[in-house]
């Protein structure tokens, strides 16, 4: 069908102008691109929106539509009866957003005609930022990130270091070959071959958050900010979670990526280019920050929320050896093991497997379902106690930020006057009134078990702990020092 249109659009010019080659057809990806019409999404959030044919056909697959079936918030659905959104929306958000940024960002590039050639955005630049953002979550596994940062190190502590992002890899190798897109995509002018500005390659990084720049040379470094920003934690991806789950969850949501986009600009900092801001928006930036730690205090970091995520993992746990999920004629694995297998980890979704499991299985998966019945009776682990506390202790609210200022310290913004070049803007120099801290250490204490006599005594013995752990950051306190 690509050559048929392609041809018949050839066929029309060579009419008119007599200038056509049809042997070239190739050459004809560029102009395809542009003259298929897009494909248009009514989101909730974003409005209506238009994605290329190439996304659409990704978006068309199992892979990719097994996100339907994954929420955003984990448990978070079990205490906010509207965080019923799925990570399927959100990643067509992101495609939406990488489109939206990465095309402001040309747009600008072409009025500043100092730039190196070799860094300006093309049409293929384009379409891979949209391809990353749209496929950035496709290695989820069940419940989000109760699977990878929960499940995960405790079902295989030994095991080397695994993030989402690197079953997202998996799953986006999994997805373009069971699905036969290659020739798709070449046909969309992608390279998907060698070593040289491998697009394949480009779009694997962009995922992972790599700096290694196999994909796209250091002049392109830039594009790199996009889907995942790894230097300060401002992407499109936050972008979108930040506007769905406010609107989920009925938070008011203060930031307005809109206008970032708007006034963002590529400019050299020290003979790196990098994304700014215009430094007139670094209070918007701050409200980013803002909104982010209110949705951890009040969702993400949720206290029943965590009950329902840890009761999860536990039966996740259980059922870990002898839920076994097949994937090929003769071939299954166990839970832990299904993220080194992609068509397995296509097939991952069980929780209805393990509360409807069959009476002749083993007694592991009958406490699993126990677990999960309690969840849905409302019989959840009860919370002991919080406490902040230093930082030797590890247990972190999910920030992925350690105390710096990633504003301060990782974001440049440029000047009306002169916008080509970055610069870091201090803190003195916004306000006094900015926060100082932009992480904080936590740990929580459950009780498993309800209606229990020994949940007193565990509250009092936690508050015990409370009292010789010292709160005050700023006093020196050494883990062993302390005795519990």
């Amino acid at each position: 069908s690509y050559h048929k249109i392609v041809t018949q659009w050839a066929h029309l010019f060579r009419t008119i102008y007599c200038k056509v080659d049809l042997t070239v057809l190739p050459e004809c990806s560029r102009f395809l691109y542009y003259m298929l019409p897009p494909f248009v999404f009514n989101d909730p959030i974003h409005g209506h929106i238009e994605l290329p044919p190439l996304l659409v056909k990704i978006i068309d697959t199992p892979q990719f539509q097994r996100l339907r079936k994954i929420k955003q918030l984990g448990g978070g659905y079990y205490v906010f009866p509207g965080a019923s959104h799925n990570r399927f929306e959100h990643s067509v958000g992101v495609g939406h957003l990488a489109g939206e940024l990465v095309k402001a960002l040309r747009a600008k590039q072409l009025e500043e005609p100092s730039l190196n050639s070799e860094s300006l955005i093309n049409d293929r630049d384009v379409l891979c930022v949209q391809i990353a953002g749209l496929c950035h979550d496709l290695g989820h596994g069940p419940f989000s990130h109760v699977f990878d940062g929960m499940f995960n190190p405790q079902a295989d502590p030994n095991g080397e270091k695994w993030e989402h992002e690197d079953a997202s890899i998996l799953m986006f190798d999994h997805l373009v070959d069971d699905n036969k897109l290659t020739p798709v995509m070449n046909e969309y002018g992608l390279i998907t071959e060698g070593d040289n500005e491998n697009d394949l390659v480009f779009i694997k990084e962009m995922i992972k958050g790599s700096q290694l720049y196999k994909g796209r040379n250091n002049e392109k470094s830039f594009l790199y900010e996009i889907v995942a920003n790894k230097q300060n934690g401002i992407d499109v991806d936050k972008f979108d979670y930040f506007a769905r789950d406010c609107h989920h969850l009925g938070i008011q949501n203060n930031f307005d990526h809109r206008r970032f986009i708007v006034f963002a600009r590529v400019c050299n900092v020290d003979g790196q280019l990098h994304i700014c801001s215009r430094d007139k928006e670094i209070a918007n930036l701050y409200d980013m920050f803002h909104t982010r730690n209110s949705l951890h205090r009040r969702a993400y970091q949720h206290r029943v929320k965590m009950a329902v995520e840890i009761m999860i993992k536990d039966a996740l746990l259980k059922a870990d050896q002898d839920l076994q999920i097949k994937w090929a004629e003769g071939e299954a694995c166990c839970l832990s093991e299904a993220k080194k297998h992609k068509e397995a980890y296509t097939k991952l979704t069980v929780i209805e497997q393990i509360l409807h499991y069959d009476a002749s299985t083993p007694s592991s998966l009958e406490e699993a379902a126990q677990i999960i019945q309690r969840i849905m009776r409302r019989d959840l682990y009860q919370l002991v106690g919080e406490i902040k506390v230093c930082s030797y202790i590890f247990m972190c609210l999910y920030y992925k930020f350690t105390i710096d200022n990633p504003i301060s310290n990782y974001t440049y913004f440029y000047s009306k006057f002169n916008p080509t070049i970055g610069f870091k803007i201090k803190p003195e120099e916004v306000s006094n009134l900015l926060p100082e801290c932009f992480s904080e250490k936590h740990i929580r204490v459950y009780w498993k078990r309800r209606n229990d006599k020994r949940l007193e005594d565990a509250k009092k013995c936690f508050e015990a702990v409370k009292k010789v752990l010292i709160l005050d950051e700023s006093e020196d306190v050494k883990h062993s020092d302390t005795k519990f």
